[in-house]
């Protein structure tokens, strides 16, 4: 008898668990890349077609002092983690300092905690290689870019949003269509593969962050538009591509029937990149600057079951680092057990549901910096709080009289001048952003991939050179630097160093022709790869640690490889190309795998 009541008391907990688990809401995060606040035809744009942004505006909590980093890999660390993204070592987009620091706990964790199946669609930009990836951070799914995005070195070579190579789970696929179509894609396909259980998708479109790759029909609706350029109408086409895409995403959540318990979030990753010309809601400045166009953006929040689905404007202070403890309140999220940092954010949840908010200590601390290699303290900083705005230690701007920022107040208020000089001194203390360690791939980990090393993720001996994009690489011209990594296993390892990346498989001391995407010339606008540059290269030198290795090189072959023990512990690796002249370029692309 009791067997038989424990039994049955052991399946009511488990049916109670399980029902439990199917009534938490699902989560739905999408971030567009390079879109502002004024590049919504409901923020009062008179140009942009977004009706299906315009139609979520109008059922949702929707933020209108809302605030993120002014580029895109500090905001997405800051999202992901809820802390400031100077903490979490993020702080340019390029050159490992976008590589989000191993002992952050990332949103996706909390949500695998919780029971959650989660996935990332589209852009990471927080590191390409273990233990950066998304699938090391709590993603049990990934197709999209992992170090940067479209054309970047660590891309797959000549991507240009049509017709692309993306990794799924690390590896690389070719897929047919559009990068926003694709991701949207993949997540209704996730979506309905997960139906029954609760999931938390992050959507992050690559788009319309540049090149666009516009095809013909969508640009239509501005071909006649005099007020716009040709990069501003391919700038607004994309975006309105990526509004047909919302629509499909939201009438299939209704078919689905998850449309009313799924919060569905939206936001962009910084001010617009080429709005700001026709529209820019008032504000000064675009992507990259502190001032308020520069990191003020949309964020729409919607759901149906928690009565946040008619239009409603919420006026408060609030920031990226909020969302992840708004999504744990609003969700009821486990605490992963890697986590045992503090947040930098709170939940907003007061806000969304017109409770008293306590704004007083709410503080907004960042800096664009994204061209230094070493920070310089008081660069292009911000200092933000409700009412006041502190830039570059020079200007003070009460935001709420002052929303177009034309008023430099500082010799006014010299009491709020100082305390917020004190912040951001007691800040930049604590947080000591010139003193942070590069972060180390990790090399013979437990999955034996094959790591990538390439010109992005590289350290320069010198000012930053210009190696982050594959434009750059096709030039003769290359910086030479050090790729800092941490061998997880003592062994035997081949290092295979070469000019062009794997994927083209072209002999090193020849120029690559010149390409034009053929895909879509007779539909759309094509996108250029010029003609790469050739390096009479001779031989190749290899260091890693005390080890030091050459190897000549023949006019057919495509790389050189080198066999290197090396002990267990952190290493840095360089690789040098050697010419019939005898001078030294850098070397741009290795990969490593353990033998």
């Amino acid at each position: 008898m009791k067997k038989r009541i424990l039994l049955i008391s052991l399946l009511v907990f488990i049916s109670h668990n399980i029902l439990a688990q199917k009534e938490k809401p699902n989560v739905i995060v999408i971030m567009t890349d390079d879109q502002g606040y004024g590049d919504i035809a409901a923020h009062g744009n008179p140009i942009i077609k977004t009706p299906n942004l315009d139609r979520l505006h109008a059922e949702s909590a929707r933020f209108t002092d809302f605030h993120v980093n002014s580029f895109c890999a500090p905001t997405r660390a800051a999202l992901m983690t809820g802390r400031l993204s100077d903490r979490t070592h993020v702080r340019t987009t390029i050159n490992l300092r976008n590589h989000l620091h191993i002992d952050e706990t990332t949103m996706a964790e909390y949500f695998k905690a919780s029971g959650y199946q989660t996935a990332l669609f589209g852009k990471w930009h927080l590191g390409g290689n273990y233990p950066y990836r998304p699938i090391d951070k709590g993603f049990d799914q990934w197709v999209g870019h992992g170090d940067g995005g479209v054309g970047t070195s660590s891309d797959y070579w000549g991507n240009d949003r049509m017709n692309d190579h993306y990794q799924r789970n690390g590896e690389w696929e070719p897929f047919k269509g559009f990068s926003s179509d694709i991701f949207f894609k993949e997540t209704m396909n996730f979506v309905k593969q997960n139906k029954d259980k609760p999931f938390f998708v992050y959507l992050a479109t690559n788009v319309p962050h540049d090149p666009w790759n516009v095809l013909k029909e969508w640009r239509k609706i501005y071909d006649d538009e005099d007020r716009l350029n040709e990069d501003e109408k391919d700038f607004y086409a994309t975006i309105t591509h990526f509004d047909e895409n919302l629509g499909q995403l939201r009438k299939f959540l209704k078919q689905q029937g998850l449309d009313e318990n799924t919060i569905l979030l939206f936001m962009t990753d910084n001010g617009t990149a080429k709005g700001e010309r026709i529209y820019n809601a008032e504000m000064k400045g675009k992507k990259g600057s502190q001032y308020e166009g520069g990191h003020r953006v949309p964020l729409f929040v919607h759901w149906p079951k928690g009565k946040l689905n008619k239009g409603r404007d919420v006026n408060g202070f609030a920031l990226h680092v909020d969302i992840l403890p708004t999504l744990i309140e609003l969700c009821d999220l486990e605490k992963p057990k890697t986590a045992n940092l503090p947040f930098d954010g709170e939940s907003l949840s007061g806000f969304l549901y017109d409770k008293p908010v306590n704004e007083n200590n709410k503080t907004l601390i960042l800096h664009s910096q994204n061209v230094r290699e070493v920070p310089q303290k008081g660069l292009n900083s911000l200092v933000a709080t409700s009412q006041w705005r502190w830039i570059k230690g020079k200007e003070l701007y009460d935001i709420k009289k002052d929303p177009s920022q034309e008023n430099n107040v500082a010799n006014l208020y010299p009491e709020v001048v100082k305390a917020l000089t004190k912040k951001y001194n007691e800040y930049w203390d604590e947080v000591k952003p010139g003193y942070v360690p590069y972060p180390r791939v990790v090399i013979g980990h437990k999955d034996d991939r094959e790591v990538w090393l390439t010109p992005d993720a590289m350290v320069h001996d010198h000012a930053r050179q210009k190696t982050a994009m594959q434009s750059y690489v096709l030039q003769k011209k290359i910086s030479a630097g050090f790729w800092p990594i941490e061998v997880e296993k003592k062994g035997t390892y081949t290092f295979e160093v070469t000019r062009w990346p794997k994927e083209l498989n072209h002999p090193m001391i020849e120029r690559l022709p010149a390409v034009t995407s053929g895909d879509i010339l007779d539909k759309g606008k094509p996108v250029m790869m010029p003609e790469g540059e050739a390096i009479p290269i001779v031989k190749v030198r290899l260091r890693a640690g005390d080890t030091e290795k050459e190897v000549e090189i023949k006019k057919t072959d495509t790389k050189a490889v080198f066999t290197l023990p090396l002990e267990k512990g952190p290493n840095l690796v360089r690789a040098w190309f050697i010419s019939e002249d005898n001078k030294e370029m850098g070397a741009t692309y290795i990969y490593i795998s353990r033998d």
